[in-house]
């Protein structure tokens, strides 16, 4: 069994709020995006995984799609 570590965090509510607004929107965003362009490509989602994680790793996420 791994070795595991509890950490507990305390946010004032206005921010966990916040925080799901903007992830809500983002992927309403993503989906009308995707609606208009369609699907994206597996070089868009490489291209975003680079960005987000710094390299694109083939066999990652962005490889799956």
């Amino acid at each position: 069994m791994a070795d595991t570590t509890r950490i507990t965090v305390t946010l004032p509510t206005d921010q966990v709020v916040a925080r799901q607004l903007r992830h809500q929107f983002l992927g309403a965003d993503l989906l009308r995006h995707q609606e208009e362009q369609g699907s994206f490509t597996v070089e868009e989602l490489a291209e975003a995984h680079s960005r987000i994680f710094g390299t694109a790793e083939a066999g990652g996420p962005a490889s799956a799609t």
